[in-house]
């Protein structure tokens, strides 16, 4: 998996918002289709997407299937993301030191 996949993956508004919805805790579909603009059938497609993804598991429980987030789904992007904040932190230094050495 790769950062890029999981921009993707969470490209889509709805399927965001479905992923969002699991932070609190782990959800069946029909939980997660009562708080979307979508159809039940719509919020699996989605669901699906972010499994593939590895955003997301599943865990069947008698006729339910269970979905909460896969943390670890989100470390190539974390990973991405974090080096920017390197960037931004070595410019915040080099720009601290300038002004420091300017009268």
């Amino acid at each position: 998996m790769t950062y890029a996949e999981t921009f993707t993956a969470l490209a889509d508004p709805t399927r965001r918002h479905i992923f969002e919805a699991l932070r609190a805790r782990p959800k069946s579909v029909g939980e997660l289709a009562a708080g979307q603009p979508v159809s039940r059938p719509a919020v699996s497609q989605h669901l699906r997407v972010l499994e593939s993804a590895n955003l997301v598991s599943v865990e069947p429980r008698g006729t339910r299937r269970l979905y909460a987030i896969r943390r670890e789904g989100l470390e190539d992007l974390r990973t991405y993301l974090e080096s920017f904040w390197s960037d931004v932190l070595s410019a915040y230094g080099s720009e601290i030191a300038r002004r420091q050495n300017d009268p």
